[in-house]
């Protein structure tokens, strides 16, 4: 008991449960535990530190449980009336208790007759939580002691006494050998507080501690701050967005950083928003979209050399949802898409960022799809009306180069702007060595020429894992042309365009760029008007591409 004397038998009215010491004036239990805390008084002892005596506690925090059995929520914070002079508990990290080999699991507990307490030996059941709430205990071996009534809301701990739940609901009078516990990291959706003392694979704990140093000097200087508006302003595109009626502080937006985003990094940029706001910076700039894509993939039917299959999709929540596919000569391709884009919009969330995806056979790259008229009855261009881009159907499709894609756009994150790596018209470097060069670290590669006229050259940045490609769709007829070079200009205005800004965010400049073009004076001889944009994320699509049905047998 020496080393773990934060230990404690908590008693309110008829109620007898245990607790544990956190911070040297708060513990936890379950809530259920001091449920007359209204009516009857809360006190706390220590049974390896008897000297201490009983000390009254008042209920601080409520995880909201209204009182039945299966209810959730059964998490109390108490606050003594005074600091013990008491080590806290130490948690372990999440999930130790179902990690193979599975180990024994402790729990002190105080049932009828023992108010000195009595130890309970364990295991946690693998599998998911039950009720997305609680891990179920099952008792190692048939005799010994069982989680009786008495052990309710006593720390659970591993071999080297670091807790990794709490006991929540014990064993009733026909099955004395199971009972269930609430992990850390549940604990921690009631108690947002418990996230800075938690460690959390995956998160540096020094990057945690400052995050929550950071909160805590947020809260003692009374900053104003939206928790909502900094967590969207340091997430990336596919950080999972706020919960459902988003944060109610900058500890709880901390702690969903914490346990729901995985991306290494979020932590840290968290805390550098927060900072930055804390110092009196300018607001952080807004984050990129989270896009939602309409997919639209257009692949041979094998039918005849003029007959083609389509099929429309709309992502929504990372699911597809198919919207029609139908097999067609090649001249009908446009009304099509028209309609079941129209009809696409319908199946996205009312908040979606709307992305429009071609994805096409690789002689298709360069159709003037951002040309096409939204509608019959609307002409504006649909590359001005919605972020547009293109893919080729390969890439699409390839295991390989999805696995390497997901690696570069994980590895660009927020990047705030990547070199645009130039492959000039006429140029004499020869496609192993533009290979070579673009296969490490290239983000960006911009063409001077189109695809059929730099073909050798524009297939190797097809090949390889690069997640943005930008060319002109007509200009510059390539090798042996006399007079100033189209492609050379575009290149170097697009550098300009493209400086700073995420590569995440280019399908809306893009689009920019492209109503900027078409409200031009002269929009046939603006740079942008013909630009076309290869825009390659897997993270964008969670469910590997559905396989367009072939009519053929």
């Amino acid at each position: 008991m020496s080393g773990a004397a934060w230990h404690a038998r908590v008693a309110c009215g008829p109620e007898v449960g245990a607790g544990f010491l956190v911070s040297g004036r708060r513990l936890l239990t379950c809530a259920h535990v001091v449920r007359w805390s209204r009516d009857a008084a809360v006190t706390v002892s220590f049974p390896g530190r008897r000297e201490l005596g009983e000390l009254s506690a008042t209920v601080a925090v409520h995880g909201g449980w209204r009182g039945g059995a299966a209810d959730p929520g059964d998490l109390a914070v108490l606050e003594l009336e005074r600091e013990v002079p008491l080590a806290p508990a130490v948690f372990a990290p999440p999930g130790a208790e179902r990690t193979a080999p599975v180990p024994e699991l402790v729990a002190y507990g105080f049932p009828k007759g023992y108010d000195e307490g009595m130890l309970a030996s364990y295991r946690a059941v693998p599998g998911p939580l039950i009720s997305n709430e609680w891990v179920q205990l099952e008792a190692l071996t048939g005799h010994g002691q069982p989680l009786a009534a008495g052990f309710s809301g006593a720390a659970v701990t591993l071999a080297d006494g670091t807790v990794v739940g709490m006991v929540s609901a014990v064993a009733g009078a026909r099955d004395v050998r199971v009972g269930r516990m609430l992990p850390v990291e549940v604990m921690a959706r009631y108690w947002p507080e418990l996230g800075e003392l938690v460690p959390t694979p995956g998160h540096r704990s020094d990057a945690r501690r400052r995050l929550y140093a950071l909160v805590r000097r947020a809260e003692e200087t009374g900053l104003v701050c939206d928790p909502n508006r900094l967590y969207v302003s340091a997430m990336d595109d596919f950080a999972p967005p706020p919960p459902d009626g988003g944060f109610a502080s900058l500890r709880e937006a901390a702690a969903y950083v914490q346990w729901e985003v995985p991306e290494p990094d979020a932590v840290a940029r968290f805390a550098d928003r927060l900072e930055e706001r804390l110092e009196g910076s300018r607001p952080a700039s807004p984050r990129p979209a989270r896009w939602s894509p309409i997919v639209v993939e257009i692949d041979h039917s094998g039918a005849g050399a003029d007959q083609v299959t389509v099929e429309v999709s709309a992502y929504r929540d990372g699911r597809r949802r198919p919207v029609g596919s139908r097999r067609m000569a090649r001249g009908a391709v446009r009304s099509f898409v028209q309609e079941r884009i129209d009809e696409a919009f319908t199946h996205l969330d009312p908040g979606a960022e709307e992305l429009i995806t071609f994805v096409l056979p690789r002689e298709w790259l360069n159709e003037p799809i951002a040309h096409w008229a939204c509608s019959e009855d609307d002409p504006t261009p649909l590359g001005c009306a919605y972020p547009l881009v293109v893919t080729d159907r390969h890439r699409h499709r390839s295991g390989r180069l999805r696995h390497q894609l997901r690696k570069r756009w994980r590895k660009l994150g927020v990047s705030t702007g990547e070199t645009l790596h130039r492959v000039d018209c006429g140029t004499r470097e020869r496609p192993a060595g533009l290979r070579r060069r673009l296969r490490d670290d290239a983000e960006l590669a911009g063409f001077a020429a189109a695809p059929p006229e730099a073909r050798e050259h524009f297939e190797v940045g097809l090949n390889l894992p690069v997640p943005v490609l930008l060319w002109p769709r007509v200009g510059c007829p390539g090798d042996g042309h006399d007079g100033a070079c189209s492609g050379t200009a575009f290149l170097d205005r697009l550098a300009v365009s493209v400086a700073g800004v995420p590569p995440s965010d280019l399908p809306r400049l893009v689009m920019e760029l492209r109503e900027t073009a078409d409200a031009a004076d002269a929009p046939d001889e603006h740079w942008a008007r013909d630009v076309q944009l290869l825009w390659d994320d897997p993270r964008c699509f969670a469910e590997p591409a559905a396989p367009l049905n072939s009519p053929v047998g």
